[in-house]
């Protein structure tokens, strides 16, 4: 059965930059385009999954979340797809959750849709919303220091004994 990993975008893959919406402030974390490029050697399927509130706050639409993501996918310079699917959650509370992470959703729509092996499946992200979304979907979770909060300060990676890397290039290194 395939693996993949489930990748946050603001914080994990780029700079976050709160509601970015100008493909031109896209800042990519350094060392990121050759963990991609190793993971996908690895055998790894790679899921974008991305809260947005900033469509549903109307701070900027889909289109504009779009744009961003293709040009982070050209900076990132591999072969297209990038992402066998990726997931945007525009939701913002207190609208009712579908995809907003922590919604387990989309990764057990992937893993049905896609035969992944669950016990092979990591969401790798910043924030306490991925590493929910990671345990109530069953899969592996790991945490990464790019983003905006210190992950070995939230409850959820302490209870939970979830890894933290110094960046998501990190976590790379350790998969097989």
């Amino acid at each position: 059965m395939p693996k993949a990993l489930f990748l946050d975008r603001d914080g994990t893959l780029i700079i976050d930059k709160v509601y970015l919406s100008d493909p031109a402030g896209i800042d990519v974390i350094p060392g990121v385009p050759a963990a991609l490029r190793r993971a996908r050697e690895l055998g790894y399927r790679l899921f974008l999954f991305t809260n947005q509130s900033g469509i549903g706050r109307g701070l900027h639409t889909l289109d504009d979340t779009l744009r961003v993501n293709a040009r982070m996918e050209e900076m990132i310079g591999l072969p297209s797809p990038l992402f066998t699917a990726t997931c945007i959650a525009p939701e913002v509370p207190p609208q009712p959750i579908v995809y907003r992470k922590p919604s387990p959703r989309f990764i057990l729509e992937q893993i049905a849709e896609h035969r992944l092996d669950p016990a092979q499946c990591w969401m790798v992200g910043d924030s306490t919303a991925d590493i929910g979304a990671a345990l109530a979907a069953g899969i592996k979770a790991a945490a990464v220091r790019t983003g905006k909060v210190d992950p070995t300060a939230l409850p959820i990676v302490l209870e939970n004994k979830i890894p933290v890397f110094e960046t998501f290039p990190a976590f790379v290194t350790t998969l097989r």
